[in-house]
């Protein structure tokens, strides 16, 4: 069972994660994706890209996670909510 609850489908997601969500069901992970991450709602939480410090999220904040980059979201103080846009890679074809 995943520790959110997607509002919306499709390339852009609303993602929510309820103030009594497990901290130990906030894995570490991959997406098969790029996505661009808009906070709309969040106290205390933070972000953490492998091999980095974490950093706090805060309403308003966007910022890019790439394809197959080891991340995770860290509880804070009640819930947070996310916007998602899932960047779909373009191949490019050489014709030369």
């Amino acid at each position: 069972m995943n520790p959110y609850t997607n509002l919306t489908e499709g390339k852009e997601i609303i993602r929510e994660f309820s103030a009594d969500v497990d901290p130990m069901s906030l894995i570490w992970h991959e997406d098969q994706e790029d996505r661009t991450i808009k906070v709309i709602e969040g106290n205390g939480w933070k972000f953490q890209f492998d091999e980095k410090l974490p950093f706090e999220l805060k309403e308003g904040d966007e910022f890019f996670i790439p394809q197959g980059y080891l991340h995770r979201v860290i509880k804070g103080n009640g819930k947070l909510t996310i916007k998602i846009i899932k960047n779909e890679h373009t191949k490019v074809i050489r014709t030369d």
